[in-house]
C-alpha cells in the first residue's frame, strides 16, 4: 500500500514537472483581502493537480505601514487560499521547497519556488524582499506606465536570463535580461504572471537526498492598474 501512494506521488511530481508547473501566489479578483496559491502552468487553479503538492508552504504578507505578519493557509481539493486579515496588503510571498528531483539518469537537483504576489499601488520598496527572504526574485519596475522584471539572485542581477511573462491579454512571451537583469518593457494594463530559473551548481543534502545542483524559481504575480 505504502509503496503504491509513494509511485503515484512520484508519477503527479513527474507529470507537473513535465508540464512546467510553477507556484504562484494570486490575489483574488473578487476579493482583495484574499489570495489563492497555485500549483499550475499559469495563473489559474489546476484541478489535476492536489493541495498536497504545496504541503509546506508558509506564507507572510507585508501590509500598509510596512507591518509584516505570517499569512496563514487552507488547504482546498486543488489549492490553498489565505485570508489577509490587515488591510491594505501590499506584498504577499513564501518559499516552498519541493525537494529532490531526478530524471532518468540525470544529476539530481534541489527544485525551490519563490513566490511572491505585488497588490495594485504598492509601494516599490515593499516589493523587494532581498536575497535573505529569496535567493531568487522577480522584481517589478513601472516606468512611463510601462512594466519590465528585473531578475535578482543572491542579490545580484542575473543577465542573459529567460523570463517567461504571462500577458494580460493572453499567451505569453519570452523576454532575455540585459547586464542589468531587466527585461523589455510591457504596455499592456492588467493582471501579469512571470517566472523565472536560476540554478546554482554544488552538492547539497535535503533531508536525507543528495542533490547536485540546486534550481531556483522566481514566480511573480502582478496587477498593472490602468492608472
Amino acid at each position: 500500500m505504502v509503496r503504491t501512494v509513494l509511485t503515484a506521488a512520484l508519477a503527479l511530481t513527474t507529470v507537473a514537472l513535465a508540464r512546467a508547473h510553477f507556484v504562484f501566489v494570486v490575489p483574488d479578483a473578487k476579493n482583495p483581502a484574499k489570495v489563492v496559491v497555485v500549483f499550475s502552468e499559469d495563473l489559474e487553479v489546476d484541478e489535476t493537480v492536489p493541495a498536497d503538492r504545496l504541503a509546506g508552504l508558509k506564507l507572510t504578507g507585508r501590509f500598509e505601514g510596512g507591518k509584516a505578519a505570517p499569512v496563514e493557509c487552507k488547504a482546498g481539493k486543488s489549492c490553498l487560499t489565505a485570508e489577509l486579515g490587515l488591510v491594505n496588503p501590499q506584498v504577499v510571498f513564501g518559499t516552498h521547497t519541493l525537494g529532490v528531483m531526478q530524471k532518468g539518469d540525470a544529476k539530481p537537483f534541489l527544485l525551490a519556488y519563490h513566490a511572491k504576489a505585488v497588490f495594485a499601488g504598492a509601494d516599490p520598496k515593499r516589493a523587494l524582499l532581498g536575497e535573505k527572504l529569496a535567493p531568487a526574485e522577480l522584481i517589478p519596475e513601472t516606468v512611463d506606465g510601462k512594466v519590465r522584471f528585473k531578475f535578482v539572485a543572491g542579490g545580484k542581477p542575473v543577465a542573459d536570463a529567460v523570463v517567461t511573462v504571462i500577458k494580460p491579454e493572453g499567451g505569453k512571451a519570452k523576454a532575455t535580461t540585459d547586464k542589468e537583469g531587466r527585461t523589455e518593457a510591457f504596455p499592456a494594463k492588467g493582471r501579469y504572471g512571470a517566472w523565472a530559473r536560476h540554478t546554482v551548481a554544488g552538492a547539497g543534502e535535503h533531508g536525507v537526498k543528495k542533490y547536485d545542483e540546486a534550481r531556483h524559481y522566481a514566480t511573480l504575480v502582478l496587477d498593472l492598474p490602468a492608472k
